[in-house]
């Protein structure tokens, strides 16, 4: 029995949504595989580009592609890249028109949040800033146990509150919140709940310095081998049902 297809980008052959062509030249649709969600959903896809039609969407996203291609320079020896994320994040910020920028940070990268509202400050924005701890609420709140606490049994420790972040951002209606380090999951909390435009300026990554791709760039090394790895569920594992009491 054949398995369902599904769209299965990372793994494809022949890339014909990017080649490199001629303005007045056809891409040749009919080359990409069978996965290609070009061939499999058509319909989506028709969909989801109209959307494009919305003029304050289209206008957003114009912005974006001039913002991509000004991160190159062109000079006689070829192509280069010339613009780091921050800068990025300024000169977009600008082409919107924003003014009021909120950040969103966790309690680890305090330091460098200070700094970024230091630099977004000195470039003309005002900057509503929320740590993730606010509201001080005790982690036994969603459940967690003594032995789970980081600073170990007996202290009060304080949870991560992306849902309340989000919310203050919301309320103060900044023009674009920006996410700074958030936690794994709550990173996904805090993209569900803010209602504003929302970038991502970094991850966490504890060990490589919040750059996360550092691992697959070492996947294939000695050192982290291990993510390559086959492995499969621990026996008797059931994920929890979201939603339901812990």
């Amino acid at each position: 029995m054949a398995k369902n297809q599904y769209p299965h980008c990372a793994r494809c052959p022949r890339v014909v949504c990017f080649l490199m062509v001629k303005a007045d030249e056809e891409l040749p649709l009919e080359e990409a595989p069978a996965f290609c969600p070009m061939k499999l959903m058509p319909e989506i896809l028709a969909r989801a580009t109209a959307e494009y039609d919305k003029p304050e969407v289209r206008e957003f996203a114009r912005l974006a592609s001039v913002q991509e291609f000004e991160c190159y320079e062109f000079l006689p020896e070829g192509r280069r890249t010339k613009i780091p994320r921050v800068e990025e994040l300024i000169q977009f910020a600008h082409k919107c028109g924003y003014k009021r920028l909120g950040l969103a940070f966790c309690a680890g990268l305090a330091n460098e949040a200070r700094i970024l509202t230091d630099v977004l400050e000195n470039k003309g924005f005002e900057v509503v800033s929320v740590r993730c701890k606010v509201g001080a609420t005790p982690k036994e709140r969603i459940g967690i146990r003594e032995e789970e606490k980081i600073r170990g049994p007996g202290w009060l420790e304080t949870m991560c509150n992306p849902i309340v972040q989000a919310e203050v951002l919301n309320h103060e209606k900044v023009d674009l919140a920006i996410m700074l380090g958030l936690c794994m999951g709550h990173d996904t909390l805090f993209i569900q709940y803010c209602r504003v435009p929302m970038t991502v300026l970094a991850v966490k990554d504890r060990v490589f310095g919040h750059n996360p791709l550092a691992a697959l760039y070492l996947a294939g090394s000695p050192y982290y081998d291990r993510l390559m790895a086959k492995t499969t569920r621990p026996e008797g594992f059931e994920p929890p049902t979201l939603g339901s009491e812990v």
